[in-house]
């Protein structure tokens, strides 16, 4: 089945089995017997699904794996699922949001901040050392310097 996938670079998907596919409202085992590179895509086999008609129920479904099947990060790099939900404050300490989700885009990836108590989003380039001061999964804040008026 064809699959897309949110690793970097995406081939990556590749390299984890199992994955874990949500259907159902649970999570359940998916071992991967097969997959390549097709095109722009990634095309993966599952065990127990022979027919293409078998993966007509899979469609729109999403595959996971469990943390501790990721790689540790180094220094100054982390992974989206840490970074979400995370407080977003300014240099100043002024409250700017949680990050609600991350965008890919060609130069860097950028924090969608949503304050639902001010009804604001703001987009921040998430860029090390420039834009992001300061990332502590422990305290779960993101500094940043960015003011709530741009």
């Amino acid at each position: 089945m064809k699959v897309f996938s949110f690793t970097d670079p995406r081939k990556n998907i590749l390299s984890y089995s199992p994955l874990y596919l949500f259907t159902k409202g649970q999570w359940i085992e998916a071992k991967v017997t097969d997959g390549r590179v097709q095109g722009k895509g990634i095309v993966i086999a599952f065990d127990n699904i022979a027919e293409p008609d078998d993966v007509l129920p899979l469609i729109g479904k999403e595959l996971a794996i469990k943390e501790h099947q990721l790689k540790p990060t180094e220094k100054d790099e982390f992974y989206w699922s840490d970074l979400t939900g995370l407080e977003v404050v300014n240099l100043n300490g002024v409250h700017l949001g949680h990050v609600d989700s991350i965008v890919e885009t060609g130069a860097h990836d950028v924090l969608l901040v949503k304050d639902k108590a001010q009804n604001t989003q703001r987009l921040i380039p998430f860029v090390m050392g420039e834009t992001v001061k300061e990332v502590s999964l422990i305290n779960s804040v993101i500094r940043v310097d960015w003011e709530l008026d741009y």
